[in-house]
């Protein structure tokens, strides 16, 4: 939204916008420098980037911590007369309040700190990684762990939540332990019996034979670009390119994704790009005319995940979207014979293995790496674990909860980025993302007549026009459990979630 279009609005409205448009814009040109810092940054500019990202995450804190914007908020909610725009002014107004909250809970001095300490350790990361250094990484990496305890303690004191509580509620609103505890003791109960399961009915089936590179990675490329615009993505808009790890980013109108690439093995890096892509398509797809307010962004991390999780894992992995998308493989690679076949491909895309790699991770195991991870920073925060004993805690875990043992740090502690660079309660989204995606899809599947057998014949327009209405078009104006609650009938249910998995993995699929 231009200032322009605050001049009908009350004095308060007014000012509140323009200041929330600022925020807004250092935000765009913090997502590009971070964009850039993960693809084609020299890795020498990596003291000058902190830096910068540092300044303009200062900047962004006190345009959100200036006593104009309490004044202002407070004048606004006592106001007896509506906004023009009713719910979605009203809105706004909300996720201004909780953005200043939020900020006015943390100095900008420690705000500053972290940023710096983020920006330096996420390179450090990549370094760590690829030499398979955990011990190289610790110093870094404590300080940023030391960095999120004080934010965690100040938004905490300042929220009346317990730290980790205040973390969680950083990515998606309202979540907390009390909540995640009994659904994540569920799901390390049951699902490594599961997983058994599973695995002895997959010897019931051929098994899958992967196609035998090498696949250039220029080809593969073009080959994800097709099924990227095929899906609605706008290159006029966004970008693809290659880092470390695949993520989207960038900024408002100017969506930017990333994957990485495998010659021996195209079908990694296809479904991390369709996985990216459904991010892509939410970003791409929030309300244009509340652009730069706090109502026009993506509402939380779990409906972030589960668009990207829905694009993938309910709609990329089906047996209809090959049909669609596996005579363009071909065409691209040449692929002819019984390793592409529709059969075999849907055999390879809904493999389940104990693997090491949580992005590799098939969606039975998927949640157990999550909770690993949850178990992990939590005991990290709390203090119960310290950081040079992570490769041990981090090794019995996945004993415990997946029956292997990475070889390792490289492929074990040191694989995600998400700690280097401070995001700590990012991780729980994800699972909680995988149950809401189910769950839309059956909506979509639902609401939209024969939706799967269009997307067999490559109609994937009716799904992405549904998914605009109900999800990317409502921006933040809603709750994450009244939008899932007035889309699909009720709030988020997670045994539509491992319902699915059923159906999938020990069904007909």
């Amino acid at each position: 939204m231009s200032e322009a279009q605050f001049k009908d609005r009350s004095p308060a409205h007014a000012a509140l916008g323009t200041q929330f448009r600022r925020v807004a814009l250092i935000g765009d040109a913090l997502g590009i420098l971070g964009w850039d810092q993960a693809t084609t940054m020299p890795e020498a500019s990596a003291e000058g980037r902190a830096e910068q990202i540092a300044a303009l995450s200062i900047m962004q804190h006190e345009l959100l911590v200036d006593p104009s914007v309490r004044d202002n908020i407070q004048v606004a909610l006592a106001a007896s007369a509506p906004e023009p725009g009713g719910d979605w002014v009203a809105a706004n107004l909300r996720e201004m309040e909780r953005a200043y909250l939020n900020a006015i809970a943390v100095p900008g001095a420690l705000v500053e700190a972290a940023a710096r300490a983020n920006a330096v350790c996420e390179v450090q990361w990549r370094r760590a990684r690829a030499e398979n250094d955990f011990a190289g990484l610790v110093p870094a990496l404590q300080t940023v762990i030391d960095l999120v305890k004080e934010i965690a303690a100040a938004r905490g004191a300042a929220l009346s939540l317990d730290p980790y509580d205040a973390l969680l509620d950083e990515y998606e609103a309202g979540t907390r332990v009390a909540q995640l505890e009994p659904l994540f003791g569920e799901l390390a109960r049951d699902l490594p019996g599961f997983v058994d399961q599973v695995l002895e009915h997959q010897k019931s089936r051929p098994e899958p034979v992967l196609p035998e590179g090498p696949f250039p990675v220029a080809t593969q490329r073009e080959l994800a670009v097709e099924l990227m615009s095929a899906l609605g993505f706008d290159f006029q808009a966004g970008r693809l390119d290659i880092s470390h790890h695949p993520f989207c980013g960038g900024a408002a109108g100017d969506v930017r994704i990333t994957t990485r690439y495998n010659e021996e093995d195209f079908t990694e890096s296809l479904m991390g790009v369709l996985h990216e892509t459904g991010h892509a398509l939410y970003e791409a797809g929030l309300p244009a005319s509340w652009r730069y307010q706090p109502v026009g962004r993506a509402l939380g991390m779990a409906i972030h995940e589960s668009q990207s999780l829905l694009v993938e894992m309910q709609v990329s992995r089906s047996r209809p979207f090959l049909e669609f998308a596996l005579p363009r493989m071909q065409a691209a690679f040449g692929g002819h014979g019984p390793a592409w076949d529709v059969e075999n491909f849907y055999r390879l895309y809904t493999r389940v293995e104990r693997g090491f790699i949580r992005v590799d991770a098939d969606e039975v195991t998927y949640p157990l790496h999550v909770v690993l991870r949850y178990r992990l920073e939590r005991a990290l925060l709390s203090g119960d674990l310290p950081l040079a004993d992570l490769p041990g805690a981090w090794n019995d875990g996945m004993r415990d909860l997946l029956g292997i043992v990475p070889p390792d740090d490289r492929m074990g502690c040191l694989q995600d980025v998400h700690w280097p660079s401070g995001a700590f309660g990012y991780f729980p989204t994800y699972t909680l993302g995988a149950m809401a995606a189910s769950q839309l899809y059956a909506a979509a599947k639902r609401d939209l007549g024969g939706l799967e057998t269009g997307i067999a014949s490559g109609e994937l327009s009716p799904l992405i026009d549904w998914l605009r209405a109900n999800v990317h078009g409502q921006g933040a104006s809603r709750t994450a459990e009244e939008l899932l609650t007035s889309v699909t009938g009720e709030p988020l249910n997670p045994q539509v979630f491992l319902d699915h998995l059923k159906h999938r993995y020990l069904g007909s699929g």
